[in-house]
């Protein structure tokens, strides 16, 4: 076999890598649901000829996505024109974790060898299930979360199985959105099998399977680095929890334990987390999900390197336990997992953090809203996604208003054109970053004005009752909730984690969402730094006087004040969730 050298290599990665952020372009250009084309709410991945992921998006939520279909369907079957397909979230073991992101996978073959397999993934608006947008907090099991496809071979050799795909479209509430979404990810797999073939013609298969081989390798390589870097030998032990279930069940915690032995294996051990929940906030965690958000934390910031399958192998082990909250028994609900991932990926940071070594304060789970009604004669379906504050870095802030990753939050123009709402406001929630040397993110406010006659609401918000913790002094960030015609008379609350929200023409839905915790203490952050906050709109005055100490009069930071109010600097410990603590659990 040949080997690539380092040049090649190079521009391998960053062909592969074009070719994957091709994919996606064309994915988000042609699909024709809001989630896919506004929210980006997908991803794509190049894969190597055994079905490895080489080259993965940024996105550290995924596993063993080819797994599944070769598990049942033996890898020297598979021919070319195939196309493979399927949701099941069982089935796949957490490769797909929740049953509208539905996983096209494809094969690459250069004159009758196989090469390489192209993945794409999208969330698809409505799959049926028990509520329009099959994700609802009322869900109490998988079947109730919309129809399940099993790894199935929907393109035979270039002959399309369209008897599977009129089921599917049968099962959809909105069966053109889902027909257009089904042909914009088939377009982008097959542009992707199309540039990998170009790539491998150019190079040669042996040369692009070995350039593949290193990728994986420098990834495992550079995380265990890493690893070693950051973990003393020992074990180290972090506690995290989402607020509820929705149907009376929490707080739930989430429980790792990472243990690295003398001869440098790499143990995570989540088996201490809390049982399963009745309601839909299992998250069926891939058991390769925590070294690939290991090898995103590690290397995120490094255009150099790709995100691969190379981060789950640096870690040895990963110990689940059935019947647990990350390793839920069928049919357990899974649709509204995102709160509980978001709290892993917050949990893993605080591992970091318990070690010693610089690591990002915890973030807020985004917030999730679906409005379901009927506006002049028709349906819709609003499936909102909020973003939210960010845990302050060592050395920075921490991101303002973002919903996960690379995903955005919709435009008011796009809403207002497309939907029966009117935005009133849409602004930063202040004072909602946790107060800090590096100040914690700060969430958003949205005040939605109902134009439908009556719609139904559904709304997802978490990190109310255990605000995101900060660190190292850092406060925790502020909290989010959901509010139905605030400052009137008829103004009501509603409940975090609920299903059946009646609302009308006319009322206001003011949505604010929380913020990330902030990093070292308060009243270490520059008086120049807080004034900046207070005229960019991101802390009050009264805040900054109250959380870092900094008076302002007349527009500028009293320095005499300033000096006295911090005089009596509080006594700070290791984290800070509404109470500085020395471990959180």
């Amino acid at each position: 076999m040949s080997t690539c050298d380092p040049i090649t290599l190079e521009i391998i990665r960053g062909a592969v890598r074009a070719a994957q952020a091709e994919m996606e372009a064309l994915l988000e250009r042609t699909a024709i649901s809001a989630f896919i084309r506004e929210k980006k709410d997908f991803y794509t991945a190049l894969l190597d000829a055994d079905g490895v992921m080489a080259v993965g998006s940024n996105v550290p939520v995924f596993g063993d996505v080819c797994g599944p279909v070769l598990k049942k369907f033996p890898i020297e079957t598979i021919k070319p024109g195939d196309l493979y397909w399927y949701s099941d979230c069982y089935g796949s073991r957490g490769a797909v974790s929740h049953t509208n992101d539905q996983v096209f996978l494809a094969p690459v073959f250069v004159n009758g060898e196989r090469c390489a397999f192209v993945m794409g993934w999208a969330h698809f608006s409505d799959v049926g299930g028990l509520r329009p947008g099959s994700i609802s907090p009322d869900a109490t099991d998988h079947f109730q979360e919309g129809i399940i496809i099993p790894p199935t071979k929907l393109i035979d050799q270039g002959t399309t199985n369209t008897a599977a795909l009129d089921i599917f479209y049968r099962n959809s509430r909105y069966p053109e959105t889902c027909k257009g979404d089904t042909r914009a990810l088939m377009g982008s797999v097959d542009l992707g099998v199309r540039r990998m073939q170009e790539i491998a013609t150019r190079f040669g298969t042996d040369i692009l399977a070995d350039a593949l081989a290193q990728l994986l390798a420098r990834t495992e390589a550079l995380v265990r680095q890493r690893l070693r870097e950051t973990f003393p030998v020992g074990t180290h032990k972090f506690t995290d929890a989402i607020d509820s279930d929705g149907h009376g069940t929490g707080p739930l915690h989430i429980r790792f334990a990472l243990t690295r032995t003398p001869d440098d294996r790499f143990i995570l051990d989540a088996s201490e987390t809390d049982d399963q929940a009745p309601g839909p906030v299992n998250y069926l965690m891939n058991p390769d999900m925590p070294g690939t958000a290991f090898a995103l934390t590690f290397l995120g910031g490094d255009p150099g390197q790709v995100c691969n399958a190379g981060g789950a192998r640096a870690l040895d082990e990963v110990i689940l336990r059935e019947g647990s909250l990350l390793y839920p028994r069928s049919p357990a609900p899974l649709g509204m997992r995102g709160m509980t991932m978001m709290r892993v990926l917050a949990a893993l940071n605080g591992l970091i953090n318990v070690a010693g070594s610089p690591a990002p304060a915890a973030h807020s789970a985004y917030i999730i809203i679906l409005m379901r009604g009927t506006a002049n004669g028709k349906p819709f379906l609003l499936s909102d996604g909020l973003g939210v504050g960010y845990g302050a870095r060592p050395t920075a802030d921490g991101i303002d208003a973002v919903y996960f990753v690379a995903q955005e939050n919709y435009p008011v123009e796009f809403l207002e054109l497309g939907y029966p709402v009117r935005l009133n406001t849409y602004a930063i929630h202040r004072d909602s970053g946790g107060a800090g040397r590096q100040r914690g993110g700060c969430g958003i406010i949205r005040e939605y004005e109902v134009l439908a006659d009556e719609a139904v609401l559904a709304v997802r918000i978490d990190s109310v009752v255990c605000p995101p913790w900060g660190t190292q002094g850092g406060l925790s960030g502020g909290t989010g909730r959901a509010i139905v015609n605030p400052g009137r008379p008829n103004e009501r609350l509603l409940r975090p984690l609920s299903d059946g929200n009646k609302v009308k023409k006319g009322d206001i839905l003011r949505i604010e969402t929380g913020g990330g915790g902030g990093h070292g203490h308060p009243y270490d952050r520059p008086p120049e730094a807080v004034l900046q906050d207070v005229a960019d709109g991101f802390v009050s005055v009264e805040a900054a006087a109250r959380l870092y100490g900094v008076i302002i009069r007349e527009g500028v930071p009293d320095p005499a004040a300033t000096a006295a109010a911090r005089a009596t600097r509080p006594a700070s410990r290791a984290f800070h969730r509404v109470e500085y603590v020395d471990a959180l659990v």
